[in-house]
């Protein structure tokens, strides 16, 4: 990083990461915990689990929104010698620092099945819906200001995965068609040639 550019990572992405692992393992954890009848029931898990998934999903997708706003508002332009990071770097980062948590949700979700069947299951994969959510939100706000929002790679912690937290002071923006990833933090797809 030349003349005192900064390793950026996009805000989005970083909210997104989690989202597909945390679903995967959900279903799982959810499908082989329906198995055991466990101590409520099949009947009685899945349902407390169908509850847990809506009022995860929805704790998830709110939750700082107005920390997020306020960030965004006041982002400032990012410098030419800015570093942009690509997005699977910063996907790979964010599943290597949580790879023990995520292993460790998805062994307690298992277990806790011979006690309430798929619930806990159905409750982590409602979280990974909850961030998908979030990150189109982010997404529909990055479209809304002609912006794609980034944070400082040093303020995410040790865990890669703090885009609104204390050590966060302040966004970066760039125009819409600065790095790999789409508003909202998805694979940027190629664009379709067009026939002359």
């Amino acid at each position: 990083m030349g003349r005192g550019g900064q390793g950026l990572v996009r805000v989005p992405v970083v909210v997104r990461a989690g989202a597909a692992p945390l679903w995967w393992l959900g279903v799982v954890a959810a499908g082989v915990g329906a198995l055991p009848g466990g101590l409520t029931g099949r009947r009685i898990g899945v349902l407390t689990g169908a509850a847990l998934w809506i009022v995860v999903a929805a704790a998830t997708a709110c939750s700082r929104r107005k920390r997020y706003t306020a960030l965004a508002r006041e982002a400032t332009r990012a410098a030419k010698y800015d570093v942009l990071q690509d997005r699977a770097v910063t996907v790979r980062n964010w599943r290597r620092a949580h790879l023990w948590w995520l292993a460790a949700g998805f062994v307690a979700a298992l277990g806790s099945a011979f006690v309430v069947p798929a619930a806990a299951g159905m409750a982590m994969a409602g979280a990974g819906v909850g961030l998908w959510a979030k990150a189109a939100w982010l997404g529909r706000r990055e479209q809304d200001g002609d912006v794609l929002l980034w944070v400082r790679v040093d303020w995410l912690g040790r865990r890669a995965g703090s885009p609104a937290g204390r050590a966060v002071k302040g966004y970066r923006s760039t125009g819409l068609a600065a790095g790999d990833a789409a508003p909202g933090g998805a694979r940027r797809r190629p664009q379709q040639r067009v026939a002359a």
